[in-house]
């Protein structure tokens, strides 16, 4: 691959995929070549509504389409595990959208399969390859806003949404917590890690999915995140990251922002900006490429562990708050 783009297939025709086949198409190294769904009709569409050459009428097809390196998995939550497995078993690499699986255990069987077939497998958490997201990590690193205390980040987005939409079926893995709640509690681990103590409430709709979700991470060394998330209201979608010398607030939305202000005690404020081309797709699949070509199984910037991790933590917010995918 080192002298010819990497050869991308598309899993899932919704506008997610769009958005993720838009921006690979800012990148001279990266060609989509396939798409496939479980609806040939809905794979013919979104081929020719984004030049894609061929459409698969199953995910099997679509994994065995020897012009494929790797598949962007793109289907609603629930269906994560089953169109990743069949991908892997196939021995295609894998960038799997957020979040990875409904829980750890299955995120867990997933990154199994990927070692047993010696393939990459990526979770496609864009925020952790954002260019202004890892300046505020490095920013913390070298000491700017001194040891960080608090972490508060928020995802809020009004409907209404009807009770089959993914944001709120259960059976697709509805619900803020693992859509919009992922990110701040992303955001919360990036600083701060794994928390000691975990506390949240929900409100739950009657589709049990959750509405409107409040968590707190505490720390043993004093730190603390207070993190939301919901999808009754738009919020700002901002996430402070607060230290004993400053703080740094990454800007709307902080999930994938394009400018941070920093804030250092007696200093005016200083924003930091990014003006990047596309949404930020392209990031992760930029990452997927270097890893590739550089032979690697997983990637050092979003490492299964990481993964884990917060599948954990998301099991555990859903566990207090009453909400099972069973």
């Amino acid at each position: 691959m080192t002298d010819r783009p990497v050869r991308w297939g598309i899993l899932a025709t919704g506008g997610i995929a769009g958005a993720f086949v838009s921006d690979l198409k800012l990148m001279p190294d990266a060609e989509v070549v396939a798409v496939g769904s479980r609806s040939l009709e809905s794979a013919q569409a979104f081929a020719g509504k984004h030049g894609i050459p061929r459409a698969h009428g199953t995910w099997a097809e679509l994994a065995a389409d020897p012009d494929v390196d790797v598949i962007y998995v793109a289907t609603p939550h629930s269906a994560h595990f089953e169109a990743t497995r069949v991908c892997l078993e196939a021995g295609k690499a894998v960038l799997c959208e957020k979040p990875f699986t409904l829980d750890r255990t299955r995120a867990q069987e997933m990154i199994d399969l990927a070692r047993a077939r010696n393939v990459l497998l990526m979770e496609a958490m864009w925020t952790r390859l954002n260019p202004v997201v890892l300046k505020a990590v490095q920013l913390v690193r070298d000491g700017a806003i001194g040891e960080v205390t608090t972490v508060a980040s928020d995802f809020g987005v009004s409907g209404p949404f009807a009770p089959e939409h993914r944001m709120r079926a259960r059976e697709l893995g509805g619900g803020a917590l693992l859509d919009l709640g992922v990110y701040p509690i992303t955001i919360a681990h990036l600083f701060l890690g794994l928390p000691d103590h975990v506390r949240a409430w929900a409100k739950v709709g009657p589709e049990g999915t959750d509405e409107n979700t409040a968590i707190i991470f505490g720390y043993d060394r004093g730190a603390v995140a207070t993190l939301t998330c919901g999808i009754l209201g738009t919020t700002p979608n901002s996430a402070v990251i607060s230290g004993s010398t400053g703080r740094i607030t990454l800007h709307d939305p902080a999930f994938v922002p394009r400018a941070l202000t920093l804030h250092r005690d007696g200093a005016e404020p200083e924003v930091i900006a990014e003006d990047y081309a596309g949404i930020g797709y392209h990031f992760e699949a930029a990452e997927i490429h270097r890893c590739l070509r550089g032979g690697l199984t997983e990637s050092p910037a979003v490492p299964h562990s990481l993964t884990l991790d917060i599948m954990g933590l998301l099991d555990e917010v859903r566990g207090q708050i009453g909400v099972s995918y069973s």
